[in-house]
């Protein structure tokens, strides 16, 4: 069953009018079919006129549906084969942040990725996507692993934030993103980072200082939360909307300012309509972005992501 947002109330109701048509035609003679097929449409063009004008705020919830297809569900649709790696070899593993082996086709690679879970029970075990020192450490040494086997570096960015739980800070927290950050940008092997849905603060920046940034079109990518930063600058959530059009937080405002490179459309009412329209067009744009870096030598990637993040802000 379709979980809606709340703006998405009118197409509620006609697909809850379409599906009371359709049981009530099972149920007796009467042809019904020229109605169901006319709400069907109107509810269509409804939905495709509705995500064509989402408002900042609207993105935000769109990208935190419960429904949007996660790590493992990207896992399933794109990636032909993934052989999972646990742990830091320091303390233990995190299962916020997964990675392993993996590949698309012919093209090796390795994969690391938030989950966030999709139900109480495993959204408990992966700690709603926020990552802790040690899932940062593992992502680390999987990147090492990619860099000494001449392996691309493939992420999935879904978080709000990393932990900021008391055991995190004593593990080391701050620490492990920095240094995340520092491998990501000092790789000698191709680096292709993916917003998937929420890309939060430090947490998301850690797995996606890469040389090339896609983005769903639907997701975000901020600082800090729309919530956080109305709380600060108005002390209070309630300015969430207002927070999310100040902080330019959207797909489309991120590209024309350079923080991204390429915007990966999703199905029309996003992608938690149809996990394997999306997983397609994302793994289509992962292949086309590692099969253009192949060619360059790994002084010549670094010297593109040192170029890439000092002009952010000069354009």
């Amino acid at each position: 069953m379709t979980t809606y947002l709340e703006f998405e109330k009118p197409v509620a109701a006609l697909e809850a009018r379409i599906l009371e048509l359709e049981e009530a035609a099972d149920e007796s003679a009467v042809n019904v079919e020229a109605e169901i097929a006319k709400l069907r449409a109107k509810a269509d063009k409804l939905l495709t006129d509705t995500y064509a004008k989402l408002s900042p705020w609207q993105k935000t919830q769109v990208a935190r549906h419960p429904e949007r297809p996660h790590f493992k569900h990207f896992v399933e649709h794109i990636f032909d084969d993934f052989t999972l790696l646990s742990g830091d070899r320091a303390f233990g593993d995190d299962q916020a942040i997964l990675g392993g082996l993996a590949t698309i086709g012919d093209q090796k690679m390795v994969l690391i990725g938030h989950e966030k879970g999709d139900d109480t029970e495993s959204r408990l075990r992966h700690n709603f996507g926020m990552g802790k020192p040690e899932g940062y450490r593992k992502a680390i040494r999987l990147m090492e692993l990619a860099d000494r086997f001449g392996l691309p570096v493939v992420t999935l960015v879904d978080t709000s934030g990393a932990f900021p739980g008391v055991q995190a800070e004593e593990r080391g927290q701050a620490e492990a993103i920095a240094r995340s950050t520092e491998k990501c940008l000092n790789l000698g092997v191709p680096m292709v980072a993916c917003i998937v849905g929420e890309g939060g603060s430090g947490g998301a920046v850690a797995l996606a200082a890469a040389e090339r940034v896609l983005m769903f079109e639907n997701a975000v990518y901020s600082v800090i939360s729309p919530e956080g930063c109305a709380s600060i600058l108005w002390r209070t959530n309630d300015k969430a909307a207002d927070a999310a059009h100040a902080m330019k937080m959207t797909a489309q405002d991120l590209k024309s300012l350079g923080v991204i490179d390429r915007i990966v459309p999703e199905p029309v009412g996003g992608a938690h309509r149809d996990h394997r329209l999306a997983c397609a067009a994302l793994g289509h744009a992962i292949s086309e972005e590692l099969d253009a870096l192949s060619a360059l030598s790994p002084p010549q990637l670094k010297q593109q992501r040192y170029e890439r993040f000092l002009k952010i802000g000069n354009m």
